[in-house]
């Protein structure tokens, strides 16, 4: 028994590391590496990286619950950051399935998702704002971005296209992110509303547009551009590689 179950590993991480190139196995493990570790998600069957997924746990009393932070303890059940592929797990017991249990799970999940989702993002550019790293309004944006400290560019799902074209014109390679309205935005800053944000740090703009990229698959009309180089366009609307357990 135990020899079936440790074949089973290794033909299961053999299929996971030739998934990039089933001709060069190398080439995949670096850049498995590069991405960071994989996950499969339940309901696509696609594989990629784990920080592109969104966590769920079964909770003690059965129940499924969003882990946004992937950081509860239990056996994690991932899925590609989307409202219609949670609703379509919902809709076909996939959690029960993966789980190997039953589960129950609570009404308006995906709701219950993008509200955390947006509360983790709120918290991010609250830590920017702490430590001195962001910048609210549409002046003190277009100051940060035309100096070169912005690193992410943050525009109100609510707020007009020439404020953004603007600030755009002068970070037009700059990462964007559109997911929050401006009252969300404006209550990190102690405001009723902020159409403009820029956070200033590299790092943490990172982990804020990793997130956000989850956020806009549940938000219509979010947008997330992580920058281009001349004549590219990086634009995702949480279009990213998908993982396994």
């Amino acid at each position: 028994m135990r020899t079936k179950t440790r074949q089973h590993r290794l033909s299961r991480r053999g299929r996971l590391t030739n998934a990039c190139n089933p001709g060069n196995a190398v080439s995949c493990k670096a850049k498995m590496r590069d991405v960071g570790p994989q996950r499969r998600c339940i309901a696509t069957g696609e594989i990629g990286a784990r920080s592109s997924l969104l966590r769920f746990v079964v909770a003690p009393n059965g129940e499924i619950c969003p882990d946004v932070a992937a950081r509860l303890p239990g056996r994690g059940l991932w899925l590609r950051p989307s409202r219609d592929i949670l609703e379509t797990a919902v809709k076909r017991r996939l959690f029960a399935r993966a789980a190997r249990q039953p589960v129950a799970t609570p009404p308006g999940l995906a709701d219950r998702v993008e509200a955390l989702l947006v509360q983790r993002c709120c918290e991010m550019i609250g830590l920017a704002r702490r430590s001195g790293a962001a910048a609210a309004g549409f002046e003190k944006v277009l100051s940060a971005t035309a100096s070169g400290k912005a690193a992410l560019l943050l525009f109100g799902l609510d707020g007009s296209e020439g404020g953004r074209r603007k600030i755009r014109a002068i970070g037009r390679n700059l990462p964007i992110a559109i997911v929050l309205n401006a009252a969300e935005i404006g209550a990190v800053f102690g405001r009723d509303h902020a159409v403009n944000a820029a956070i200033c740090g590299d790092p943490l703009s990172k982990r804020l547009i990793a997130v956000a990229e989850k956020l806009a698959g549940f938000r219509s009309g979010a947008i997330v551009d992580r920058g281009s180089g001349p004549g590219e366009i990086g634009r995702a609307r949480v279009d990213g590689d998908i993982g396994s357990r």
